[in-house]
């Protein structure tokens, strides 16, 4: 039997392997210059406005950049974030770790996105925070989201994990909100091995987020990209040993020279699956602004109820699937969490399945992946 056609595929090629070697060649295994060419590339990408004081911040893994956004944001205990019930078990365990509770909040049906008009019956004086996250190939409606948090006050931590490199009504994903956070894990469109981001606003957030990934040290980041550390500083608050390594940094700055081409691949793949698999009537194949987006994953709803057999039939083809996500409110640990009304995440949760995608996919990959759903006995 030929290999299974995986759901991620990381594009490693010459250019990360040598930038790893040159990063170990170089000696210096910690936070170091690497990571700093990394946090300018992510900067570059998003293309702050001269004026935004905008800043990124490098971390280890997408869960670090979320419980340093929410700790950043003062969430604490006693405190609540609004956030789906649809969205990754990163940031139900980012919320809890503060000692907050999550209140789950239903999701658009056409974006699989927050809702916007679910958000404010929610709302209580505990409400600390709200975690708007992009979905696959789909952003979510920040403009009404930032309305939101004008009007009451509370913030919005945008969780992008899915939309680096993407754009909302033409600016760069990484502007709509005070706090933003990416992910650069194994399986994304960029990158690090693992790692993440946070976008934040100020000189002295980021001084404070700086000493917060560095286990509270408020060494100079600045002599740390020099590739050398200091060896006396302060330490004024909590912190975590969240920073970024060189070695995950040198990789990610060869995976950003070439997102050009892994955005417009797997655009092109997306476009192809929709093509190919919205003419059938017992799914749903999804159609986003693929020219704004850098997809992570393309997904179809099965209509028919018959999700588990269509896997099977797929894996017998020779092609892995995936299901992104499970429900929050149906785990053991958050089953009493507050909440609101989730009828379209308790459908959408039975119906979703994820499709590989992988950047520079081949056309005969996507052929297999196509014929394996379309052959498919759905009587």
């Amino acid at each position: 039997m030929s290999p299974q056609i995986p759901v991620f595929k990381p594009l490693i090629e010459k250019e990360e392997i040598s930038a790893a070697v040159k990063s170990l060649e170089l000696g210096w295994l910690g936070m170091g210059s690497y990571v700093q060419q990394f946090e300018k590339a992510v900067a570059d990408i998003c293309n702050f406005a001269p004026d935004s004081n905008k800043y990124v911040v490098a971390v280890s893994t997408g869960h670090a950049a979320l419980h340093l956004s929410l700790l950043m944001i003062g969430v604490g205990p006693g405190d609540e974030v609004i956030t789906p019930s649809f969205n990754n078990a990163a940031d139900f365990q980012a919320i809890r770790a503060c000692g907050a509770e999550p209140v789950f909040v239903d999701i658009d049906e056409n974006t699989l996105c927050i809702d916007p008009t679910k958000i404010e019956e929610l709302i209580t004086d505990k409400t600390r925070c709200i975690i708007a996250m992009d979905y696959d190939i789909f952003i979510s409606d920040h403009a009404a989201l930032a309305e939101i948090s004008l009007r009451t006050g509370i913030p919005i931590l945008h969780d992008a994990a899915h939309s680096f490199g993407s754009t909302y009504k033409g600016r760069p994903i990484g502007n709509q909100h005070q706090y933003t956070m990416f992910s650069f894990d194994p399986v994304k469109t960029i990158t690090c091995i693992d790692g993440g981001a946070v976008i934040v606003s100020g000189e002295d957030a980021l001084k404070k987020l700086q000493a917060k990934r560095l286990i509270g040290m408020t060494q100079s980041a600045a002599q740390m990209y020099t590739n050398s550390r200091a060896w006396t500083y302060d330490i004024e608050e909590l912190g975590f040993r969240y920073h970024m390594p060189n070695l995950h940094a040198a990789i990610g700055v060869s995976q950003i020279d070439k997102i050009d081409e892994i955005r417009y691949t797997r655009q092109q793949a997306c476009m192809r699956y929709y093509n190919e698999l919205s003419v059938l009537d017992w799914i749903e194949a999804p159609k986003g602004d693929f020219n704004s987006i850098n997809p992570f994953l393309y997904y179809v709803k099965v209509l028919n109820g018959k999700r588990t057999e269509l896997r099977e039939h797929m894996k017998r083809c020779g092609v892995d699937t995936g299901i992104h996500w499970q429900a929050g409110h149906n785990f053991s640990f958050l089953k009493e969490c507050r909440r609101g009304s989730l009828d379209v995440t308790n459908r959408i949760v039975d119906q979703i399945l994820s499709l590989p995608l992988h950047s520079k996919m081949s056309p005969h990959t996507l052929d297999q992946v196509i014929e394996s759903v379309r052959s498919f006995n759905c009587g």
